[in-house]
């Protein structure tokens, strides 16, 4: 196919919305949601004579954000104007940052399918968002609503380093996990805490060259934004091969109908007349301030990824589940920590995070902050496992909902309380095998005969007439010496 001689060439800016409680640049509310209109002030709605205070918390969180990145941070900041106008910018400029933006360069690895991937940052600066513009609430109007505007967002600017939509997910998707790591953002799509602009471009295989790009806008989805960069490869290839040249501009997307059609041409920066703010003064940091900001950032995903595999023996596929979220990694690795002395391994804490406490949290539609059992009573409740005392299945369908019921309730006290402890007297074991042995004397001559894996059924027996009691290791033992005597 044609297609298969042309290779995608990417570049992303991303917008993502800062976890302050205010705005850039004055003390409106910056949540989410609100009645439309509501987190809005004269400051925000661009009155005359208003004046902007910078938000030191968006300052704080951008160096925060660079350092995780291997980013150089600017000690000297400066504040810049965008103007253009459109409806949901009531001042009729954006503040931005232009000539000094606050960490240049760093990058991010991907782990992708077969291979790794290093995606190169060129800057991120510090701006305030714009509204929302609302055009199918009404046939003849256009809805504006103003809450958005000014809250803080930091742009994140790449390399043109991603070659498929697969990549391009791949990113937003580890670029929103540091965000949730360092505590800066929720990296919430469907809210709009972050989007992504995608600047595509096609190129020869084998070119080092760049083709003319075009930037998809305002992508809140990442299987819109696959579908757009396969689309719009498409379209560029075609009208190469048709002899036509592609026309840098900038485009919608129509998740509809799957296909990119024109908005404007594209601006450049002579377009939006920047030029430096007048009211915001330049911001100057401290490399000792800066050095304060890395000491308080925590573990971040990969280090916590290699932490588990190396120091709790975990797989990667494990590990990579376990380290999705900060909250549950921690709790994860607080929880392992708690196991060691009682001889439990990594390996088991695992098992019970994948297979019992995330389907849980799923079924309560909880987060593991609220999940009520605590480190030191899953490290008992898996000591019970380990030391045989009852058994895996038993457990996790007796004594694991009751723990989480009654979760201050000993581990131990549980299973005692319904009679779950598994035995090793022998003496009981001897009787339980031997019923077991008597009710089936066809399946022990079969199994004299030669057919050993019968022992399967032998266990099996023994564990459902003892009501999972019987320990199964010198339950086994009985069962076999019974069997060849």
């Amino acid at each position: 196919m044609k297609y298969d001689s042309y290779e995608p060439v990417i570049g992303l800016e991303i917008h993502l919305q800062l976890a302050t409680q205010s705005k850039a640049f004055c003390a409106d509310d910056a949540s989410f949601g609100g009645d439309p209109n509501t987190h809005v002030s004269a400051i925000s709605l661009g009155h005359p004579g208003t004046l902007p205070r910078l938000n030191k918390k968006q300052v704080e969180y951008a160096v925060r954000l660079g350092l995780a990145l291997g980013s150089r941070i600017n000690l000297r900041n400066c504040f810049d104007r965008k103007n253009y106008f459109y409806t949901d910018l009531p001042k009729g400029y954006q503040i931005t940052q232009d000539r000094l933006p606050v960490c240049v360069g760093g990058s991010l690895e991907l782990q992708m399918e077969g291979y790794r991937k290093t995606v190169r940052l060129h800057h991120i600066h510090m701006e305030e968002d714009a509204g929302k513009s609302i055009h199918d609430l009404s046939p003849s109007h256009s809805m504006i609503d103003l809450n958005r505007a000014g809250v803080p967002l930091l742009e994140i600017v790449t390399e043109p380093d991603l070659h498929s939509g697969e990549e391009v997910d791949a990113f937003m998707t580890a670029m929103r996990q540091l965000a949730r790591y360092l505590g800066i953002s929720d990296g919430n799509m469907q809210e709009g805490s972050m989007r992504c602009d995608v600047n595509v471009s096609v190129r020869k295989k084998g070119d080092t060259g760049f083709g003319e790009r075009c930037e998809i806008k305002n992508m809140n989805s990442m299987r819109f934004a696959r579908q757009a960069i396969e689309f719009e490869v498409k379209r560029q290839v075609d009208l190469i091969e048709n002899g036509e040249a592609v026309t840098r501009s900038t485009l919608n997307f129509n998740p509809a109908t799957g296909t990119t059609s024109p908005m404007r041409d594209k601006e450049s920066a002579h377009d939006y007349r920047y030029f430096p703010d007048p009211d915001l003064p330049p911001v100057v940091f401290t490399q000792q301030w800066v050095d304060e900001v890395l000491a308080q950032l925590p573990v971040l995903p990969k280090a916590m990824h290699n932490k588990f595999v190396n120091e709790f023996g975990l797989s990667e596929y494990d590990a990579k589940l376990l380290t999705q979220e900060r909250e549950t990694a921690e709790f994860f690795e607080k929880t392992a920590r708690a196991c060691s002395p009682l001889g439990v391994g990594g390996k088991s804490v695992a098992n019970l995070f994948i297979n019992k406490i995330s389907p849980w949290l799923a079924e309560t539609n909880r987060e593991i902050a609220d999940f009520p059992v605590s480190a030191e009573q899953l490290a008992g409740y898996l000591q019970l496992i380990e030391t045989g005392q009852v058994s895996a299945s038993i457990a996790n369908q007796r004594i694991f909902p009751e723990l989480v019921k009654s979760p201050n309730t000993p581990p131990l006290e549980l299973a005692q309380k319904l009679n779950l402890l598994q035995s090793s007297d022998s003496d009981f074991l001897e009787k339980i095998v031997d019923e077991v042995l008597a009710a089936n004397p066809d399946k022990v001559e079969e199994y004299r005969k030669g057919k050993k894996g019968l022992i399967g059924f032998f266990m099996g027996e023994v564990m459902r007439a003892s009501k999972g009691k019987a320990e199964p290791k010198g339950a086994n033992e009985v069962v076999l010496r019974k069997l060849v005597g």
